[in-house]
């Protein structure tokens, strides 16, 4: 550790800076903004409130909560696990080990939707195949206010956050989430669909920052030995879930545009084009019947 802590022992101070010289030591970015943020958290106050008093004394059950979240983030436990939420968009989402952390390259695919659609009317049914959070089917409907939209996950606790979201949201009234299978028990057609799949090779997962592949769930990330499994089932169900004028937006992974869009018209289904994310990336596919 380097450095002595100016504020008394047991004060906010004191807590915030020995937890920065570990986060630091641990090469974890952006040590200090940690830190106020797990200390907040475990104290229930803003990070404002926090930074008011440094000499405050932190309560004893405040102080063992804040101790077991910094172990686990130095274990590389995903911030958002730690704190229980996530921004997407214009939301504030509950997470869970049962999801993928909401990130912001995925709103590219909103972006995309506001372009297909600039008549925000004309959204009357939106469909989000692996809905997770339900991040991108709650920033769609907020988008599109005259929609009802249905978000489809294979993990059940998955889907129940989900609609703890759409309820914390004050989007309840307006979605249904369900487990199971992609599209199975799905009917009728959906003027916009989207969705983010699992799209990293198998022998590439043991390859990403250890924060994804020891915590994040295997199942949001492994898109079999090429990447391509979820997109091919994608391949099969939008034909007849697509409504005639309904378009598609589905997530991609770095270089993976030639592949999908291949698969996409092989199944008789037209791809306008893609939308890159803020690195440059092509991230969101347009896709339609």
């Amino acid at each position: 550790m380097s450095g002595a802590c100016a504020d008394p022992e047991g004060s906010v101070g004191a807590f915030l800076c020995r937890a920065g010289q570990h986060l630091r030591a641990a090469a974890i970015p952006q040590p200090r903004m940690e830190a106020r943020m797990l200390l907040s958290h475990a104290m229930g106050v803003t990070q404002e409130a926090l930074l008011r008093d440094p000499r405050a004394p932190v309560p004893g059950a405040a102080a063992a909560h804040f101790a077991e979240m910094l172990r686990r983030r130095l274990d590389g436990a995903p911030m958002a696990y730690l704190t229980g939420s996530q921004g997407f968009w214009t939301l504030d989402l509950a997470t869970s080990p049962d999801t993928l952390i909401p990130r912001a390259d995925t709103e590219a695919l909103i972006e995309a939707a506001l372009e297909l659609f600039p008549e925000r009317a004309a959204v009357g049914r939106i469909l989000d195949l692996g809905t997770g959070t339900g991040a991108i089917l709650l920033a769609a409907l907020v988008e599109f206010p005259a929609a009802f939209g249905v978000g489809v996950d294979l993990v059940p606790g998955a889907a129940a956050l989900a609609a703890r979201n759409a309820r914390r949201n004050a989007l309840g009234e307006r979605c249904a989430f369900l487990a199971g299978s992609w599209a199975e028990a799905l009917a009728g057609r959906f003027d916009l669909i989207l969705s983010n799949p699992p799209y990293i090779e198998s022998a590439a997962i043991a390859g990403l920052m250890p924060e994804v592949a020891r915590h994040e769930p295997l199942s949001a990330l492994d898109g079999g030995r090429d990447g391509l499994v979820a997109y091919r089932a994608l391949a099969r169900c939008l034909p007849r879930l697509l409504a005639p004028r309904g378009r598609a937006v589905l997530e991609l992974g770095e270089g993976q545009e030639p592949a999908v869009t291949a698969l996409m018209r092989d199944a008789g289904l037209r791809v306008p084009g893609a939308r890159q994310d803020l690195g440059g990336v092509a991230r969101a596919l347009v896709v339609a019947p």
